[in-house]
């Protein structure tokens, strides 16, 4: 594929670059890099392995060696640390657990109360398929209670005999009314064995408040505590703000029971400290779960830590030594990786460095054009003066035998100096205005203006380019010199694809929706299907080092935000059309 990338016009045909990014042909690279600087590099990269491989090494061998020679005093610290380790982990696995499921619950009350109401909530077969649903589906529920503002429980499901039971003067329906939803500690109440109690509160239709009460059978949280004692903890179980056992203990006491150890103070973050417990060290852990009274807490021994890391400490040096030799494998094939990919990043970047110095000296030829373009208007009114001046002199002379001749000549003198005009005027207006703005355009005028750029290079390759501008085009608002490069980097393309004695058809019609469509269509290569994909991405091109990359994304971004779109079909061998689709009526600022 020739002629279609994010660049200038190209006349020889290139290979499709990977999706790497800009690609220079191995031409330019070897012009780019002396066989000294690629040398240099060489150096440069084998240096840059030999320090990735030291330092790593020393780096990852340096704490196996350590451990080798530390004492008993390291010994101990590791173990200590494992511990801490390991209780953290206990506890938050264990606290995000207990969150887990009490939130669930209350979220499940909470939706309940939001959807259904007190109205839904108050039929008696509706509470009890209700209490069912949540049994099934959540597990726990041992009852569930709807309570009015009064604390009297109107409806209830459960095992027990609660209707018309009064609550005002409980903690917990005082908290759920002021709060919004409660979860009360352990406590034994009017069923006589532990359990707790969550609840949400509601409005009625009249603004009063309700309450909806549910008990949990506690082997819910007692399960899972007990699990993460089987897991290695000596001890993990709960207790509330009063320290009072919440779950039983293996050598504390059992539910309900006052704790021996003193109630930890309040902190949003597991916390590790060391204590004694009747008479014996040991690491205690803690974490309070949010949204409850209940501090779940974690003990390990001392003792125990250490005997274990004393009797797996004959198996280290063979550890150290199988590590030894891992790490030397994985250090030699990172640092190889490492090296190769940085060998590749700074390939990368010449390219691209490459490609901007491109297009820096392409700004660079725009502006001293324009520059050029204005000096040569001087000359050229000056001109111009001097031929209307000698066009009076010659009239004020009628009897004068050449005054036919010389006028026809100062007349040729006329046309010429309007044509270079036009040309420079047309070059001043492209390039000289850097701020956008909005205006009135006749589009079919403003293509013919930027085809006259490009004219002369298809009458010599003998291009026919054939115009489909409807009379009924409507003008429309946009900014000229953006819509100018955007034609203008299409029509390079169009150009540098069709092979002499092509053709080109730009077309233009209006659409519904205050939109007009401009088309450009080409008979030349196309596009393969894989690079349609890549067409609009900055420094993807398949020019090598004609193509900068950068024109057909730029016009990508002046399109939209000129609040229009563009789209392009191609097929290789058959040709590529270009479509742009502009609002009529300016749709947001310009640039």
């Amino acid at each position: 594929m020739t002629g279609y990338g994010n660049g200038g016009p190209d006349r020889d045909t290139a290979e499709p670059e990977n999706d790497a990014g800009p690609s220079v042909p191995q031409t330019a690279a070897e012009h780019l890099v002396t066989d000294d600087e690629r040398r240099r590099e060489e150096s440069r990269y084998r240096r840059l392995w030999r320090s990735a491989v030291a330092v790593t090494l020393s780096v990852a061998l340096a704490p196996l060696f350590l451990m080798l020679v530390v004492n008993h005093w390291l010994e101990q610290t590791s173990a200590e640390n494992q511990i801490r380790s390991d209780l953290t982990r206990v506890l938050s696995d264990t606290t995000r657990s207990l969150s887990f499921i009490i939130r669930e619950r209350l979220s499940a009350l909470q939706f309940l109360v939001e959807n259904e109401g007190y109205t839904g909530l108050e039929e008696p077969a509706a509470l009890v398929a209700t209490h069912r649903h949540l049994k099934s589906a959540f597990g726990g529920f041992v009852d569930l209670g709807l309570i009015d503002d009064d604390g009297v429980q109107r409806h209830y499901v459960g095992p027990y005999s609660l209707s018309g039971h009064d609550y005002r003067q409980d903690p917990w329906f005082h908290g759920a009314v002021v709060r919004g939803n409660y979860v009360s500690n352990v406590f034994l109440g009017h069923r006589d064995y532990p359990h707790f109690v969550i609840a949400v509160r509601g409005e009625r239709e009249d603004n009063r408040p309700f309450v909806l009460r549910a008990t949990l059978d506690m082997d819910l949280i007692a399960k899972l505590v007990a699990l993460q004692n089987r897991r290695g903890a000596d001890e993990v179980f709960l207790v509330d703000s009063e320290g009072t056992l919440q779950t039983p203990t293996r050598s504390l006491g059992g539910a309900l029971e006052a704790c021996p150890l003193p109630v930890p103070p309040y902190s949003p973050e597991i916390e590790i400290s060391e204590e004694m417990c009747r008479g014996r060290p040991v690491i205690l852990g803690y974490a309070y779960i949010e949204g409850s009274p209940f501090i779940l807490i974690a003990l390990e021994s001392v003792e125990r830590g250490l005997s274990s890391w004393i009797r797996t400490s004959p198996a280290l040096l063979v550890f150290f030594a199988i590590s030894a030799v891992l790490i030397l494998i994985v250090v030699f094939w990172s640092a190889s990786l490492l090296v190769r990919q940085i060998r590749i990043a700074d390939e990368r970047r010449m390219r691209m460095f490459h490609s901007i110095e491109y297009t820096n000296k392409m700004a660079t030829i725009g502006r001293l054009a324009a520059s050029v373009a204005h000096e040569i208007n001087n000359p050229l009114a000056i001109i111009n003066e001097k031929a209307g001046l000698l066009g009076d002199m010659v009239s004020a002379t009628p009897g004068w035998p050449h005054r036919e001749r010389v006028k026809g000549v100062l007349e040729s003198i006329g046309k010429s100096v309007g044509r270079c005009s036009a040309v420079t005027q047309r070059l001043l207006g492209f390039t000289r205005r850097m701020d956008p703005r909005r205006e009135t355009l006749d589009l079919a005028d403003l293509l013919r203006e930027v085809f006259g750029f490009l004219g002369k290079e298809t009458e010599h390759r003998n291009i026919e380019v054939r115009f489909d501008l409807p009379e009924d085009l409507p003008p429309i608002e946009s900014d000229r010199g953006q819509l100018q490069q955007v034609f203008l980097n299409i029509l390079n393309n169009a150009i540098a694809a069709v092979a002499s004695g092509g053709k080109i058809e730009i077309g233009a019609a209006p659409l519904a929706a205050n939109r007009v469509e401009v088309w450009i269509r080409d008979n030349g290569c196309g596009i393969s299907e894989e690079n349609l994909k890549h067409i609009f991405e900055p420094f993807f091109s398949t020019k090598g080092d004609f193509g900068t990359g950068l024109g057909l994304s730029i016009t990508f971004g002046i399109v939209k935000r000129l609040g229009g779109e563009i789209r392009v079909q191609s097929r290789e061998g058959v040709g590529t059309t270009f479509t742009v689709r502009l609002p009529v009526k300016a749709e947001g600022r310009a640039g």
